[in-house]
């Protein structure tokens, strides 16, 4: 089916999946995780509610227990699977899509991700193979709340930041059912109505069309920082005081002055394959290993579990936590950003000169290239570099990242979208436009 990804189940509604669909994957998921009980929360989008019946009506048919959580936030409902020992939970967003899509994001006991190859694609082959047959004692739906726990926990991580003066955008998504009862009326607010038919923008923040809104408040409102949450509030992007939007991968290395200044912990620091050389070598003063990884939630959750990794973070703005379950919420890493910035700027430092600090070289940003013989491509930009250049690291689990001494690069097949992804960073801006123009051309014989 269209609509199972890596990473979790998502596409169209009605187009790619329809409430037909959803029955089936809620009567399965109890045989696939072997739960009784499944915890249940939901987006604002104008098909949740319809999705929620059907995936309710699935699971109660295969004889377990479903504890609706209502409107959430996605990384709301990963800290309630792992608080409350549930064995399943499934989360009914289309996070940054657009309104008209919807997925289920789906996660077993102590909030490990399942993707296609930990079980999505075992949904799928008993949709297609398998009877239904109701249990003979149906599940029950029962009505759970823990927005007040949850808001507890996280406000642990809202220091003071009295000084600052910051903008926040929620991109109408679901990070409005949260973040005024945490921040209180400091902030400028724009978009903080949940509304996910999302008037105002997508709820995507990686996509520059999406953030000209905050970058006008932040210049606007003369604000030290720029917060943009994405539509279920497991990603966060920020802006420095100059409306300059920040590549949320260096963030990763803004973190370590929580975790190690300020809680004097230690811990190796998890970072995906496309990650700026910028990160680890900041991260060098704080003697935190790194571990590289693959790119997704479904990977990356799994991995900072494995390595007990303290956190991680994306190029995509997700942002992982040992303290969170090893999972990720874009409102706790806001909260622990925003102390930073603040203890910053008491010493008379800007985000933008401690973004300066972190970030040295010249970045290509992520170019897509739509093409069918993504592989083949892939193989003849490694060809072609690795012959004509000395490799100093290469690393092949996602595509390929392929470092060079005076530059890198990445390249990888999307697990989500029908496109090739190709970032590459370098020393010198000469150095990476050569580099970005060989690749285009390469990469163009086979379009």
């Amino acid at each position: 089916m269209k609509a199972f990804k890596a990473y979790d189940i998502r596409g169209v509604y009605n187009e790619d999946f329809n409430k037909e669909d959803v029955y089936k994957i809620g009567y399965f998921i109890p045989k696939l995780l072997k739960a009784d009980k499944v915890l249940v929360g939901r987006d604002d989008r104008v098909s949740s509610p319809e999705i929620f019946e059907y995936l309710a009506k699935g699971i109660t048919d295969a004889g377990a227990t479903v504890y609706d959580a209502g409107l959430t936030t996605t990384p709301m409902v990963y800290w309630g699977t792992a608080k409350y020992d549930y064995p399943a939970s499934v989360m009914i967003t289309a996070s940054h899509n657009p309104a008209n899509h919807n997925g289920l994001k789906i996660s077993r006991k102590d909030v490990i991700p399942v993707g296609y190859d930990t079980g999505l694609s075992q949904i799928e082959s008993w949709m297609k193979s398998e009877k239904i047959v109701c249990s003979a004692k149906k599940g029950a739906i029962i009505k759970t709340t823990f927005i007040e726990e949850y808001i507890s926990f996280q406000k642990q991580y809202l220091r003071d930041i009295s000084n600052l003066n910051i903008g926040v955008d929620c991109s109408n998504g679901m990070a409005g059912l949260l973040i005024k009862n945490i921040l209180k009326n400091q902030p400028h607010y724009i978009f903080d109505e949940i509304d996910c038919t999302f008037p105002n923008h997508e709820p995507n923040p990686l996509n520059p069309k999406n953030i000209v809104d905050i970058q006008n408040l932040v210049k606007s409102k003369k604000c030290d920082i720029g917060v943009i949450y994405d539509g279920d509030a497991d990603r966060v992007m920020f802006v420095d005081e100059l409306g300059k939007f920040i590549s949320p991968d260096l963030i990763i290395a803004v973190l370590a002055h929580y975790f190690v200044e300020i809680k004097g912990e230690k811990g190796t620091v998890l970072q995906d394959i496309r990650t700026s050389k910028a990160v680890g070598e900041y991260l060098q003063q704080f003697d935190c290993p790194l571990e590289i990884w693959r790119v997704g939630r479904a990977y990356a959750a799994i991995k900072l579990r494995e390595i007990n990794g303290l956190w991680g973070g994306e190029l995509a703005g997700h942002y992982y936590f040992r303290d969170f379950y090893y999972s990720d919420s874009g409102i706790m890493a806001s909260l622990i950003v925003l102390g930073i910035v603040a203890d910053f700027k008491r010493k008379g430092i800007s985000l933008s000169e401690l973004i300066s600090k972190i970030s040295c070289y010249k970045n290509s940003g992520e170019i897509n290239f739509r093409i069918e013989q993504k592989q083949k491509a892939m193989d003849a930009v490694k060809k072609y570099f690795m012959e004509e250049e000395k490799a100093t690291a290469f690393f092949d689990f996602d595509g390929y990242r392929i470092e060079f001494p005076d530059w890198w690069l990445n390249i990888r097949p999307s697990n989500t979208e029908p496109y090739l992804r190709f970032l590459a960073e370098a020393n010198k801006q000469e150095v990476l436009e050569e580099k970005v123009a060989k690749v285009k051309e390469i990469i163009a014989t086979f379009s």
